[in-house]
């Protein structure tokens, strides 16, 4: 009976202890996960930039505050920002095995089955989003073909 007891218990423990609510919406497509914080210049630069990818193309931006920010202060402080795009009060890094970042902005380029192909430190424009995409995407295409033959 002891034993069944220690057979369960530790099954709750490695059960909860690895679950984590970091689940990025969108699966099956292009997504990037942009960092940012309302004290940072780069950032407020960076956001017209990453509403435009969000709006002009099929990549679908996510914005995750660098200090935690949830609720109300969150909406709050992407409303003085300016964003349009989706809005993560939880961050899905530790779910890719990403650490926090350390530089803002910082941008991370996560493909179609969920992996993070690029992480991009400092200001991103519309180009170079695009272009690392594009890149990116090609690459996928091209080994596609390859491993078909």
């Amino acid at each position: 009976m002891t034993r069944l007891a220690c057979i369960a218990l530790c099954t709750l423990c490695f059960l909860g202890c690895n679950e984590q609510n970091t689940a990025l919406p969108g699966t099956g497509q292009w997504r990037i996960i942009n960092y940012w914080a309302i004290w940072c210049v780069p950032c407020r630069e960076e956001i017209p930039e990453l509403n435009a990818v969000n709006r002009d193309t099929e990549l679908t931006v996510f914005a995750v505050n660098y200090d935690g920010q949830s609720g109300e202060a969150l909406r709050a402080q992407a409303d003085e920002l300016g964003i349009t795009f989706a809005l993560l009060e939880q961050d899905p890094g530790p779910g890719f095995g990403i650490e926090r970042p350390r530089v803002l902005p910082t941008t991370l380029l996560v493909s179609p089955d969920g992996e993070v192909t690029d992480t991009l430190v400092g200001p991103q424009t519309r180009e170079t989003l695009v272009a690392v995409w594009h890149q990116r995407a090609d690459m996928r295409v091209d080994m596609n073909v390859s491993c078909a033959r």
